[in-house]
């Protein structure tokens, strides 16, 4: 993909949704719920694709870090993602945490939901519904509007095979049923509390702030044809970097269709002293 396909946005951008029609069943179920109800549901997962080189992505860092705060009255809980492109490092500063890998992601969402350019800061909540991260009435939006699945309930156990690495195991179900068309189970292995010292590029001279950044992706397992009370176990392994603290870091599990639309996510604490 060209540069020219690429955008930086400030605000006034854009914000969209794209619906499944295999899942209408689940939202339709969804909407349906009582407002009590809707408390017992889970979390719904909220990615930010931001970059170190953009200019206008750390107003909607600050955002995305003020939400995991706490400092808005939502009505849900979120798990929040977020994942650091690569496409703008030729601008002058390379992003420490951006990976090709995240730009893949960003893309198979830009064609799921039917865009025209990838951008960034964007905001996609649950796999289906997007907008300009910096926007914050969209993001709210966004978020209050998105359906909401049972939460899968997994135990964790952590282990640390070498210094290097750090094995998780799950076990448990996913509280909802998964058909014929299958999903993927994912785990990503988040950290909070970074700061960078911007010495290049759009953002030359900030000191800039970023939390809940994925350091790595795994997927756990597929599934396919279960009932939502099926025990589904497995062990997912992660090589760390340097400078690993276990106290800044978070496990997210989430079930992700073919479509790349989320129908379930769990969050997990890692130990201290890992």
């Amino acid at each position: 993909m060209g540069r020219r396909l690429f955008t930086c946005f400030g605000k006034g951008g854009s914000h969209s949704s794209s619906k499944d029609p295999s899942s209408n069943s689940n939202d339709s179920a969804t909407a349906d719920l009582t407002a009590e109800e809707q408390k017992r549901c889970g979390p719904v997962v909220v990615e930010l694709f931001p970059s170190q080189g953009c200019a206008t992505s750390p107003e909607a860092e600050l955002l995305f870090s003020r939400i995991g705060r706490g400092d808005f009255n939502l009505e849900m809980p979120v798990i929040l993602l977020a994942y650091h492109v690569d496409y703008w490092d030729y601008m002058g500063w390379k992003d420490p945490f951006g990976s090709s890998l995240w730009t893949v992601k960003q893309k198979a969402y830009v064609e799921a939901l039917n865009l025209d350019t990838m951008f960034t800061p964007q905001i996609v909540v649950q796999g289906r519904a997007q907008c300009v991260g910096n926007e914050q009435d969209a993001v709210f939006s966004c978020i209050n509007s998105a359906p909401r699945f049972a939460a899968p309930s997994f135990q964790a156990t952590f282990e640390r095979p070498t210094p290097e690495s750090l094995q998780v195991s799950l076990l448990g179900s996913l509280r909802s049923k998964v058909d014929n068309d299958g999903a993927k189970v994912m785990i990503a292995l988040y950290e909070g509390g970074l700061v960078t010292d911007i010495a290049a590029g759009e953002n030359k001279g900030k000191m800039l702030a970023n939390d809940y950044v994925v350091r790595r992706l795994e997927k756990l397992c597929s599934v396919k044809d279960i009932t939502a009370k099926k025990t589904i176990s497995g062990t997912v392994n992660f090589s760390l970097w340097n400078g690993f603290n276990s106290s800044k870091c978070g496990i997210a599990l989430f079930v992700e269709t073919g479509s790349h639309q989320i129908c379930g996510s769990q969050n997990f604490k890692l130990p201290e002293n890992l």
